[in-house]
């Protein structure tokens, strides 16, 4: 297998990707290389090509094996990149297409450790009844900065629906309260046969390609500046982890397609119209798929509090947090108490201005 190091060229040791630097960075020296634009292009794989090539289930795949360079130590890992189990050098696969589908394009880590540490602070200080303990989660010196899979796709889509439109009217209704005879509006509504057909173009659907990590909390480290992604090159990678893809692409496009039926189901009822809508069916036509393998950047910490861990995720680019949390049983029952005592205080107080 193929894998690339850096050496860096004022001592020798492996450099590092570092974040916000678009640089090469040595630990030890400080020596900083700039990334110089290569002329390469983000380019979009067409999936109806794509899908009729034979390709190995990556889940068949086996683990790469790095040679360090520097200590000599094997190591076997299914990441794309990692660090030497020995010497903590960084390592990076040369990804084959033979293999698998290699990435396209790749968000740079901006957010240093620095930052992480001021993002966790922030979200720490901000979480109602935690333990005053949580804020010590700045403090993790186990958060990794992780590469993860994600697939985006495009599409033409033209939907064919069925529905009804709703209009509204009133009528006036009598009824008796307390022997009184009464009169009331009351709205109504006619429904009316609807079909049509709508179209809309997406462009980059954004579906995780790995279920390695906790999932409920990625989807909210959006949105992500996709925008800012550049054509994939090993060097981002160094010193940082990268998750091989374990979703296959095919079952992400079954994702995206899922991801854009409500915003398709949307514009049916904007093009039925009326006061209200039923959508009965819809069949959708998805033309011109495209897709690519992006990677984007997250610090994954995890915290340990009461003999549980509570994982937690930030977006590498814009610093935005999410995860889980601990509650504070006695921070939870004093906010309690203090309800009650004002509420109490409340009644009193009231009891006594009446008397006056």
């Amino acid at each position: 297998m193929s894998q690339s190091q850096y050496p860096c060229a004022g001592c020798g040791a492996n450099v590092e990707f570092a974040p916000g630097a678009n640089a090469l960075k040595c630990p030890y020296c400080g020596h900083t290389t700039v990334l110089e634009t290569t002329g390469a292009r983000v380019r979009e794989h067409d999936y109806l090509s794509f899908v009729s090539l034979p390709r190995k289930p990556v889940a068949s795949l086996a683990k790469y094996v790095f040679v360090c360079r520097n200590c000599g130590a094997q190591t076997e890992s299914d990441a794309i990149s990692d660090r030497c189990r020995f010497c903590s050098a960084p390592v990076v696969a040369e990804v084959s297409a033979q293999d698998l589908v290699v990435p396209e394009a790749v968000l740079p880590f901006t957010v240093d450790k620095r930052q992480l540490r001021e993002a966790l602070g922030a979200w720490a200080k901000s979480r109602w009844f935690a333990p005053s303990g949580l804020k010590k989660v700045s403090e993790a010196e186990t958060a990794k900065s992780m590469y993860l899979p994600h697939w985006t796709y495009d599409s033409n889509t033209v939907t064919d629906y069925e529905g009804q439109r709703g209009e509204h009217y009133w009528v006036t209704e009598t009824y008796t309260e307390n022997g009184e005879t009464k009169t009331r509006e009351v709205q109504k509504t006619r429904w009316y046969y609807a079909s049509g057909t709508v179209a809309r173009t997406f462009d980059d659907v954004l579906v995780t390609g790995t279920t390695r990590v906790p999932q409920k909390h990625l989807e909210t480290l959006d949105p992500w500046p996709l925008p800012d992604a550049q054509p994939y090159r090993p060097e981002y990678l160094a010193g940082h982890e990268t998750l091989r893809y374990d979703v296959e692409p095919e079952s992400g496009l079954d994702s995206a397609k899922h991801k854009m039926q409500p915003i398709i189901e949307h514009d049916c009822r904007d093009d039925i119209g009326g006061d209200e809508q039923r959508v009965d069916r819809m069949h959708t036509q998805y033309n011109d798929v495209t897709f690519k393998l992006m990677l984007l950047p997250v610090w994954i910490a995890a915290y340990l509090y009461a003999g549980k861990t509570y994982n937690i995720q930030v977006n590498g680019v814009t610093g935005e947090v999410a995860g889980e949390r601990p509650y504070s049983a006695g921070k939870i029952a004093l906010a309690i108490i203090s309800a009650v005592v004002v509420i109490a205080l409340i009644i009193v107080l009231f009891s006594l201005g009446k008397h006056h």
